[in-house]
């Protein structure tokens, strides 16, 4: 998996198909003003779990500022996988990678600052980068885990800048949020998941995202490989196989 990569434009992660509920709506009005060329917000954190569409968001935001700018896609950086870019080794002194990523971008979009390394010389990069495009003027979206004040590596300066732009939870924890999203998931292959095995899941699969999209998957996989359609029994029989 690349850290650096395009945002393309794709009804696959747009406001269009987000699944706005009671935990995130806040968070999805926040990423819409900051797309707004008529408002005055340029900055934007967004915190929650993993799997509470930050990343969704984040992605939206990104194909509407490459449309603007007529672009195809933006570049966008996931501290998930910082290795793929500085392969274990900060040099102090040395051209900014990070800079070198976003050179020419419309905007600065951070995904995973929570895993942002231990390392004051990944800081400085971070902390200038965010400067040149804040000063500029430029939009800036990024996503952690945690709220900016619960992000140990981060450098002090970055964290009280933050603060002060649109700051936003993502949480879905409740079970409407959640049966919503596995309808959206369906919808999205194309696949009849009734309501019975929604709450079936909901019981019997862990309640996280990812837990619940891999079961998703899996009595996918089953009833197409059996020709059947999917129903409580054919689930039950899937999820034996996980």
């Amino acid at each position: 998996m690349q850290l650096v990569f395009d945002f393309p434009i794709t009804p696959k992660y747009s406001f269009d198909n987000f699944v706005i509920c009671a935990g995130n709506e806040t968070a999805c009005r926040f990423a819409r003003r900051l797309t707004d060329e008529s408002g005055s917000e340029n900055l934007l954190y967004l915190h929650g779990p993993s799997g509470s569409g930050k990343t969704h968001l984040l992605m939206a935001m990104g194909g509407c500022f490459a449309g603007r700018a007529g672009l195809t896609a933006v570049p966008c950086i996931s501290f998930k996988d910082v290795d793929e870019i500085y392969h274990g080794e900060y040099p102090a002194e040395e051209v900014s990678r990070l800079a070198e990523r976003f050179r020419g971008a419309p905007a600065l979009l951070v995904d995973d600052l929570h895993l942002i390394p231990d390392q004051q010389s990944v800081r400085v990069e971070l902390w200038q980068l965010f400067n040149d495009f804040y000063q500029a003027g430029r939009p800036i979206a990024i996503t952690g885990l945690n709220p900016p004040n619960e992000l140990p590596t981060l450098d002090g300066h970055l964290t009280s800048r933050l603060l002060w732009g649109l700051v936003a939870k993502t949480d879905i924890s409740d079970d409407d949020s959640r049966r919503r999203i596995m309808q959206k998931l369906a919808d999205d292959r194309q696949i009849i998941l009734p309501a019975d095995v929604v709450d079936y899941l909901l019981v019997h699969v862990r309640r996280d995202v990812p837990s619940l999209v891999t079961a998703l998957d899996a009595i996918t996989r089953y009833a197409f490989s059996a020709k059947r359609k999917i129903t409580l029994r054919l689930a039950r029989e899937a999820l034996t196989l996980l």
